[in-house]
C-alpha cells in the first residue's frame, strides 16, 4: 500500500468512527472521549475563536453602553456580539440568546427580521435629543446637519423593518420584502 492510499484509508476510517461516536456514544465514553483524540484544533482555528470572542465581548460592552446612554445604538452591536459568539463560544451565545433584554430582540430579528415598533420610536427620540443637544451644545450647524442626514439615514433603514412578528408574517404570506432584499 502506498502512503496516499493509507493517509486516505486513515481519514476515512477516522470519519467513519466520528459519525460513530456521535450516534453510539454512551455517556460515560462521551465524558472521557467527547472530542476525538486524532482531531486535534490547529492553532489557527484557536486564534479565529479567540478574534471572535473578542470581538463578541466589545460589541457586548457598546450594547450595554447604548442601554444607559442616550445616542449610542444597542441593537446593531448585541446582533454582532451574537453573531460573533456564535462563531466562538456555545456558552456565551446561548447565555446571549436566553438573555432577558437582548434574547427576545435577537431571537425575532433571526426569525422574521423585526425591528420592534416601541424601539423605532425611541430609536427617534433619542436622535432628536441628540440633535438637540448637538446644536445648542456646539453651536455649529454644519455638524448638526450631517447628524441629521445620518440620523435620516438610519431611521430609513430601520422603519422598512417589520415592528412585530404579525406584521413580518402578514407581509410574507402577502409575498412582500421583510425589509429591503428579502
Amino acid at each position: 500500500m502506498n502512503d496516499i492510499s493509507l493517509t486516505t484509508a486513515v481519514s476515512a476510517f477516522a470519519e467513519y468512527l466520528n459519525k460513530k461516536e456521535k450516534n453510539n456514544m454512551n455517556q460515560l465514553e462521551s465524558a472521557f472521549f467527547g472530542k476525538p483524540l486524532w482531531r486535534k484544533e490547529n492553532k489557527m482555528s484557536k486564534i479565529k475563536k479567540a478574534f471572535w470572542f473578542v470581538c463578541g465581548i466589545l460589541c457586548l460592552g457598546i450594547a450595554y453602553l447604548g442601554v444607559i446612554l442616550p445616542g449610542i445604538p444597542w441593537s446593531t452591536p448585541i446582533l454582532g456580539a451574537a453573531f460573533c459568539f456564535a462563531k466562538s463560544s456555545e456558552k456565551f451565545h446561548n447565555w446571549i440568546m436566553n438573555h432577558k433584554l437582548f434574547g427576545p430582540f435577537i431571537t425575532e430579528w433571526q426569525t422574521y427580521k423585526v425591528y420592534p415598533q416601541k424601539g423605532k420610536y425611541i430609536m427617534m427620540a433619542v436622535m432628536s435629543t441628540s440633535l438637540a443637544v448637538m446644536y445648542f451644545g456646539t453651536g455649529n450647524p454644519m455638524a448638526t446637519l450631517y447628524l441629521f442626514i445620518l440620523f435620516a439615514l438610519i431611521v430609513t433603514w430601520a422603519w422598512r423593518f417589520p415592528g412585530s412578528k404579525e406584521e413580518a408574517q402578514r407581509r410574507i404570506d402577502a409575498g412582500e420584502k421583510l425589509g429591503w432584499f428579502k
